[in-house]
């Protein structure tokens, strides 16, 4: 390989090392909870799968603007899981933006920790569900980091007594709930 053709490469690598650096740095918010705590509960991911509604989160990046935003998961024949996520860009009637994902649970999680990817094997995330109702009608997920956050209820409108208690739990978990941004639906 030419000296030309060897420098090229390496300006290519060094770009690339630094726009994917960039957008990692980009979607970081503010540490809202310095030591997660281990799930509370396994998770049957029979009761699991289906649809749910975010009722609240810690602002990111890749979530920035959304409004109405829904996650549905689905056992596959492989034994994962996959994932669609989808919102409404900058208003409950705004237009629709989905990603879909797939997860792997991770071992002796008790199924309640996944590797959730989006982007194929370039960016794996972490998924806990860190508590959840007995009867699976809300759950509360969370990552290692303590940067993300998602309060999840299977009604978009969750009763104010399910909704206090969720984020009392939530505040009992160690989590900043004035990072808490309410979802509208």
């Amino acid at each position: 390989m030419s000296l030309k053709r060897t420098s090229l490469v390496l300006l290519i690598a060094a770009a690339s090392v630094a726009t994917l650096s960039a957008c990692a740095t980009l979607q970081r918010g503010p540490v809202g909870n310095q030591a997660v705590p281990q799930p509370a509960k396994a998770v049957d991911l029979n009761r699991y799968v289906g649809l749910w509604y975010e009722i609240a989160r810690y602002e990111n990046g890749f979530e920035r603007g959304c409004e109405a935003v829904t996650a549905e998961y689905a056992l596959r024949d492989d034994g994962l899981v996959s994932v669609l996520n989808s919102c409404r860009q900058g208003a409950v009637d705004g237009p629709v933006k989905t990603s879909e994902g797939k997860a792997k649970i991770v071992p002796a999680s008790d199924n309640a920790k996944l590797k959730v990817s989006f982007f194929g094997p370039f960016y794996v995330g972490y998924y806990w569900v860190l508590d959840r109702a007995d009867d699976y009608s809300w759950s509360i997920v969370g990552e290692p980091s303590g940067r993300y956050l998602w309060l999840m209820s299977r009604t978009a409108q969750p009763s104010d007594a399910t909704r206090a208690a969720i984020m009392e739990r939530t505040r009992s978990l160690g989590y900043d709930l004035s990072l808490v941004r309410d979802t509208k639906h």
